[in-house]
């Protein structure tokens, strides 16, 4: 994408989580995902994929997701969208000035 996206494809309603470690009281660490902002984006499938996780094959989606431009989405983080999960693995900038951001994301279990 190199200008902005036609007026409506921004049409799903997307939350952006972070993960916080918190202590379990027992010298341990859970990790509590924290909404960050709810957006408006567009979720754009690209491949799918079975990968072997501990001797067991677990299907891999792989997403495009674009949302206007905004600091602090970043790697690591997730997003929610239809009762689905797509962890975030990476992020750049697009279009004129910026002004929006591509975030690349794999979505497990599909």
């Amino acid at each position: 994408m190199t200008g902005a996206p036609a007026i409506g494809a921004l049409d799903r309603r997307l939350t952006i989580e972070t993960p916080t470690a918190t202590s379990d009281g027992a010298g341990g660490e859970t990790v509590v995902w924290t909404k960050l902002a709810d957006v408006w984006g567009r979720v754009d499938a690209l491949s799918a994929a079975e990968r072997d996780r501990s001797g067991r094959l677990d299907g891999v989606a792989t997403h495009r997701v674009t949302i206007r431009a905004r600091t602090g989405v970043t790697g690591g983080q997730r997003l929610k969208v239809d009762g689905r999960t797509l962890m975030i693995l990476a992020t750049r900038p697009v279009g004129v000035r910026d002004r929006f951001l591509l975030i690349e994301a794999e979505e497990e279990g599909r």
